[in-house]
């Protein structure tokens, strides 16, 4: 016999499968030793109360083993004799749009301008030591894209564009915990997402697909209005020396997925002539509190989480002077990283390893930002990036996120230490004369943010603070600090497609994918626009 139940219960009686299992003889009268087997559906935590409850929906196996596994499985087959299309990047846009290709019987060829995953990892923790960005392997760039070591959040609102729950399979059938398929909000964990990237990785290639690494895109191969293939650069290391050759790859379709720093991309598509056009952005600072403040604060109590909660989360957002000022990719029990992707930056970005354990937890706070604002003259403001031609037009956001990237590497001493300042002397305009412990490795420089960022958003910033102050009692405070720039929320770019066929509107072949190409923000939707793509794609080469 099968239940299914609904259950509202205390944390300490959701800590384990076992503990489940006992409220559900002492409440519902299930005696344990029937109990063959036990899923979790679906988990929430209501802290709305000062008395928390764990929703679970469950099922129960009384008396039978269950007779499928949690989760349907995809027979991926080879592929190594099929026709074949190019997938530019090896982010989660690019990596589900190639298993896609595989289902549909298309042998994908990915090419990815950075390392895998593993070599990938190293280049980062340099960072921290030598303050050094490489350029092609770094938080944005290489195996796994910016979501590899950002967090791994599995959280999407978007509903319309595909099938989520899909996603949520394959990243288990390649080795995510259970847990992503009942979580409220699914969370793989920097820490293990490495590994299941990696088997996505060899999923490919066992069935005839092709991965390259530290090759980067540099031009398309085109045939009047027919892309069939690109032109790369690959970089090889021997014997401690830097070569570089120059490849062709030659298909009849492309699938464009170089997420959303891809910068020569755009630069390169705009020279081209080929369409590409400026879109809206949101920028700001991260916000790192200490995790027990943010715990006593979300779960109403002075003892915060407990020995039987997660690190607690939040989402604010508020309106001011007709700009949303919102909270963006919270880490809780996380650590704010370096996010640049080239030298004369600083950017930063948030992550969380799977226990969420670290004693900060910070998230972006941003300032939506239209392209009609970039006219409003605080933000003309920026000292311009030397050695950087700008453009306006279809890169006019992308140049901004430049010129405040540079602003910030200059007030953080043109290393990679990030200008900060307490939350409460920013908000009232103060400088701060220390700064409190951080998870940031690089170091912080104190700097008051309030003075050299633009008006336009630091003002909204101020308010907006004011805002989540009051509605959070003990959120508005200087134990809380402030780290520049957070500018990479999503593209400063959308590349132009058809809704229906998802092709480029220029370029038959073309498909601009994910969130470098302006139609996703963070995994899951990246994830399900590269299963679009695919299938749009496998139309195209049977039309």
């Amino acid at each position: 016999m099968i239940k299914e139940l609904q259950l509202r219960i205390l944390p300490e009686q959701a800590a384990s499968e076992q503990s489940i299992c006992k409220y559900l003889s002492d409440e519902q009268g299930i005696n344990p030793k029937d109990i063959c087997a036990l899923r979790i559906l679906k988990r929430s935590i209501d802290a709305r109360q000062r008395t928390i409850f764990v929703n679970l929906k469950v099922q129960v196996f009384i008396g039978e083993q269950p007779a499928t596994d949690a989760f349907p499985h995809i027979e991926y087959k080879s592929v190594e004799d099929r026709p074949c299309a190019i997938v530019v990047g090896a982010g989660p846009g690019g990596l589900f749009a190639a298993l896609r290709l595989i289902e549909l019987g298309i042998r994908p060829i990915v090419i990815e301008r950075g390392k895998n995953v593993h070599e990938r990892r190293k280049d980062i923790a340099q960072i921290s030591r030598t303050h050094v960005v490489d350029p092609e392997s770094n938080y944005s760039f290489g195996e796994g894209g910016a979501g590899a070591f950002s967090d791994g959040k599995l959280y999407t609102r978007s509903k319309k564009r595909g099938n989520v729950e899909k996603i949520l399979h394959v990243f288990c059938q390649h080795g995510a915990s259970l847990s992503i398929l009942s979580d409220a909000h699914p969370h793989l964990g920097t820490d293990r997402l490495p590994s299941i990237i990696e088997n996505m990785r060899n999923t490919i290639i066992r069935c005839g697909g092709e991965v390259h690494f530290q090759t980067r895109m540099t031009a398309f191969l085109l045939k009047g209005d027919k892309v069939c293939g690109i032109e790369a650069e690959e970089t090889l290391i021997r014997d401690g020396v830097v070569e570089k050759r120059l490849l062709t790859f030659e298909a009849p379709a492309v699938i464009l997925a170089t997420g959303h720093s891809a910068r020569d991309i755009y630069k390169y598509m705009y020279a081209r002539g080929i369409e590409i056009e400026a879109k809206d952005l949101a920028v700001g600072v991260r916000l790192e509190h200490p995790s027990h403040l943010i715990d006593q604060i979300q779960y109403h109590r002075r003892e915060g989480r407990g020995k039987y909660l997660p690190a607690a989360e939040y989402s604010y957002v508020t309106q001011v002077e007709g700009r949303g000022v919102y909270s963006f990719c919270m880490c809780p029990g996380g650590t704010v990283v370096p996010a640049a992707s080239g030298p004369q930056q600083i950017v930063v970005n948030g992550m969380s390893n799977s226990w969420r354990n670290s004693p900060w937890s910070n998230s972006g706070m941003v300032v939506e930002l239209h392209v009609d604002d970039l006219a409003e003259s605080s933000l003309a403001q920026l000292p311009p990036v030397p050695g950087l031609e700008q453009k306006g037009g279809p890169l006019a956001m992308l140049e901004f996120q430049e010129r405040l990237e540079y602003t910030a590497w200059l007030q953080g001493g043109m290393r990679q230490t990030a200008p900060a300042q307490r939350m409460a002397h920013f908000v009232n305009g103060k400088g701060s004369y220390d700064l409190p412990k951080s998870s940031y490795t690089p170091g912080l420089i104190s700097t008051p943010i309030h003075f050299w960022m633009p008006q336009f958003i630091s003002s909204r910033l101020q308010q907006g603070f004011r805002n989540f102050g009051r509605a959070a009692h003990g959120f508005l405070t200087n134990e809380a600090i402030l780290i520049g720039v957070e500018t990479r929320t999503s593209a400063p770019v959308r590349i132009p497609r058809e809704s229906e066929t998802l092709q480029h509107i220029r370029l038959h072949g073309l498909f601009p994918c994910g969130e470098g190409a302006g139609y996703a923000g963070g995994i899951v939707s990246a994830a399900v626009d590269g299963e679009r793509c695919a299938e749009m794609l496998s139309e195209y080469l049977n039309s």
